[in-house]
């Protein structure tokens, strides 16, 4: 691919001269940590020395070194005349005229109709948020903590309060999640500075978190959803194998950290109870730390501090702690089963460098609409049209859904809806297959 045309010496990053044209052979070339070129609009950029000052992560960015970004260029920034300013001086030049617009396997007519399909979305409005939808939000997860509250200030600590209070405490931090989440994406003020404040507010004050964290760890699953060492949704630390070739280079190389054909059973014992009040509290801890993030470590702060004025004086400090640890282990139920029926039954595999509509419906499927399943899970049952439009306030989802179908149908693209119950037992069957997988490779090649 890209036999031909003329190459100049590629201009210094920081001239903002596009200095030389390019074949996609020549960009492709450019993939490593330290050299790194991408580009976008079939302009060619030099992102090497500036990735770290990525404001979404160094990674996510680095994920499409050496290939075209415009799909997820237009994506995830809102204003992107305002992001020219920070890619102009990055220019290098741009790609032979003889070269197509995609690179690899990507393809032309799919890209075409996607892209005309976001111009039709943002020309009928469905990227404009409606404010009153969110403010209700925030209230029924303010009135859920208040009425946790007084419930143990009136009637006592007892056995059956204790257990309605962490329910209603862990429904408020599921429902608290989906809300930061909005606003990670960037989905309901129109300028990304009153998104991002919010967000801290949301994320830190209501749940004790890092923004930050949370931001360069879900941008990556957003570029490159189920795809291994760039989606860190399905880093699994090899505790389990996933899809349907893992298992079986696992198997084939012997690696046997963990007895995988039972994994569909020890699942129930490790992701659920322990990913948000074990993992997830250790590393957001530990990168605020770490990277000196004061910034996000104080609005965490101020979530405890929040919670122990009001708890301590009901439990003392050490059932304080032990009620929030359960409220976590709740939550994380919650959290494991909604975000992994959408994602972990479908394909998982190495890059394959796909254009965005076939990609992201390749890593993705729905849940049946319902009032309860929107609720349940802050409209992540739309996970399609959330992942082809991340910046899409949630309630527009289920409108531009008949559109996105009718597109899958046109190109042949599978586009998958599942009840809520078998989307969960996907999770399982699932995990159950490739376990299996990895046991024949392990005993038989």
């Amino acid at each position: 691919m890209g036999g031909g045309g003329q190459q100049t010496e590629p201009a210094e990053p920081g001239s903002g001269k596009a200095a030389g044209v390019y074949t996609w052979e020549e960009v492709q070339k450019h993939r490593s940590r330290h050299d790194q070129w991408l580009v976008v609009n079939r302009q060619v950029y030099n992102i090497s020395q500036w990735v770290k000052r990525h404001p979404g992560g160094s990674r996510v960015i680095g994920h499409y070194a050496g290939e075209d970004a415009t799909e997820v260029f237009a994506a995830f920034h809102p204003d992107q005349k305002f992001v020219q300013k920070f890619l102009k001086p990055l220019l290098i030049g741009e790609l032979v005229t003889t070269e197509p617009n995609q690179d690899g396997n990507k393809s032309a007519e799919i890209i075409q109709d996607f892209d005309h399909l976001r111009e039709q979305v943002e020309k009928g409005g469905l990227f404009q948020a409606q404010p009153l939808f969110f403010c209700l939000h925030l209230a029924h997860i303010v009135l859920l903590e208040a009425l946790a509250w007084l419930m143990l200030s009136y009637w006592g600590t007892g056995w059956m309060m204790t257990s309605l209070c962490s329910v209603l405490l862990a429904t408020a931090q599921s429902q608290a999640g989906w809300l930061q989440h909005d606003f990670g994406h960037l989905s309901v003020f129109k300028k990304s500075k009153w998104n991002h404040l919010v967000h801290k507010f949301v994320i830190g004050h209501l749940k004790g978190a890092s923004a930050n964290w949370w931001n360069h760890r879900h941008f990556q699953h957003h570029a490159k959803p189920n795809i291994f060492k760039k989606d860190p949704d399905i880093n699994m630390m090899d505790i389990f194998v996933l899809g349907n070739n893992q298992p079986v280079e696992y198997g084939i190389k012997k690696i046997k950290h963990y007895p995988y054909n039972y994994q569909h059973q020890y699942f129930f014992l490790v992701a659920p109870p322990l990913l948000i009040p074990v993992f997830y509290n250790y590393n957001i801890m530990k990168t605020m730390i770490t990277r000196r993030d004061w910034v996000d470590l104080a609005w965490a702060s101020t979530y405890y501090i929040r919670y122990f004025y009001c708890y301590v004086p009901l439990y003392g400090v050490f059932g304080s702690v032990a009620l929030m640890m359960f409220v976590r282990f709740l939550e994380s139920h919650w959290f494991v089963w909604v975000t992994q029926m959408s994602h972990l039954p479908k394909e998982i595999d190495h890059e394959r460098r796909q254009d965005w509509l076939t990609m992201q419906l390749q890593a993705t499927c729905n849940i049946e609409q319902s009032f309860f399943n929107d609720w349940f899970s802050g409209h992540l049952n739309f996970q399609i049209e959330h992942h082809l439009f991340p910046r899409m306030p949630r309630h527009n989802y289920q409108l531009v859904a008949p559109q996105v179908r009718k597109l899958c149908e046109k190109h042949g693209i599978p586009y998958e809806t599942k009840s809520l119950w078998r989307g969960m037992v996907d999770v399982v069957r699932s995990l159950k297959t490739s376990g299996e997988l990895w046991l024949d490779a392990y005993l038989h090649k």
